[in-house]
């Protein structure tokens, strides 16, 4: 796997490539640019699509969203009453009034 800095370079290296672009495109490209051959391995590395982004090809080569595959959590159950008790829900209540008395203890 490629690091931020390594995919960072080669996105800098594509930078003028018309997009969207196959990886064979993406390939040719860099192979024309001074130091392209050195990112021979980075580009075998990316699967075999079109790429409509120079964001699309960092993302291939080093995953920086969060990985969704272990399924949705659970939420958590509330730890408490709102802020503010009932008042938190009281649609007819003005906002930013100081209420006479305060929530009870």
């Amino acid at each position: 796997m490629a690091s931020f800095q390594r995919a960072a370079e080669l996105q800098g290296l594509l930078e003028g490539v018309p997009l969207p672009a196959t990886r064979r495109e993406l390939f040719h490209y860099a192979a024309k640019q001074p130091g392209g051959e050195t990112f021979r391995v980075e580009l075998e590395r990316l699967p075999e699509r079109r790429y409509g982004s120079l964001d699309e090809v960092g993302e291939a080569l080093v995953s920086v969203q969060p990985d969704s595959s272990g399924g949705a959590r659970e939420p958590r159950a509330e730890s408490g009453p709102p802020p503010g008790g009932e008042a938190y829900t009281d649609a007819s209540a003005e906002p930013g009034s100081v209420r006479e008395r305060g929530p009870e203890s």
